[in-house]
């Protein structure tokens, strides 16, 4: 079953990268996908919550010149119930878990960094 806000966010991703110039193969290759998983992503046709969707969407989103969106973040079930599960409602802990995930940013890897690595592996 198709979840309006989840073929919204495809579509929305699939506006970014028009936008941005960004080509399905770039977006295949730094997630690990074929180029026609992506493309059928982007399309909106079949789109149901998985893995891959998750992750085109937050390359996208990333990578593709903006931050990402308030409604990204309130749609992405995973992050919502891992918030409600440790969060005790203070504000002491908002800004204790807002520091942590912050932090989170020193490992994410550069667009660079994905195909850099896939060369590596190659020679």
């Amino acid at each position: 079953m198709n979840n309006p806000a989840t073929m919204a966010r495809a579509l929305r991703a699939a506006e970014i990268c028009r936008e941005r110039g960004m080509t399905q193969a770039q977006i295949a290759e730094a997630v690990g996908a074929s180029q026609s998983q992506v493309s059928r992503i982007l399309s909106g046709r079949g789109v149901r919550e998985s893995r891959l969707l998750e992750a085109v969407c937050l390359y996208v989103e990333r990578y593709g010149g903006r931050d990402v969106s308030v409604e990204a973040v309130r749609t992405n079930q995973e992050i919502v119930t891992a918030v409600q599960s440790v969060w005790d409602g203070s504000a002491a802990h908002a800004k204790a878990l807002s520091t942590v995930i912050r932090s989170l940013a020193a490992l994410a890897p550069s667009p660079s960094d994905s195909v850099q690595s896939k060369q590596r592996g190659k020679g």
